[in-house]
């Protein structure tokens, strides 16, 4: 189990596959990284109604697990959400946080 906390940025409508299979996904934006980053997470199933009640700009903590498959010798990566919080981020703590020496070094925006 893995969990990510940050602000909805954009929720994308359901799919619905010939199969049955239903997958919704959404986009978190981290807001506890030097660089923030835009992190697509995926709801499948009966998991897709967890977004129902979300909207973008929302603080979620997101709990969610990692799936990995192979297709025709190309590998994917899923991050399958099975619980959302809304308003659930962490409380932004008053305490500094920890010195680390490689941030003196990144005096400009990383090259990716």
């Amino acid at each position: 189990m893995y969990e990510l906390s940050g602000t909805v940025k954009q929720i994308f409508e359901e799919k619905t596959f010939g199969s049955g299979f239903n997958v919704r996904e959404f986009v978190i934006t981290t807001d506890a990284e030097k660089y923030p980053q835009d992190i697509c997470l995926q709801c499948v199933k009966d998991k897709v109604e967890l977004l129902n009640n979300l909207k973008e700009g929302d603080k979620v903590k997101v709990a969610f697990d990692l799936r990995g498959r192979e297709y025709q010798g190309r590998y994917f990566v899923n991050l399958n959400a099975w619980k959302v919080d809304q308003d659930g981020a962490a409380a932004a703590s008053s305490e500094p946080p920890p010195f680390d020496p490689a941030d003196e070094i990144l005096d400009e925006e990383p090259p990716f």
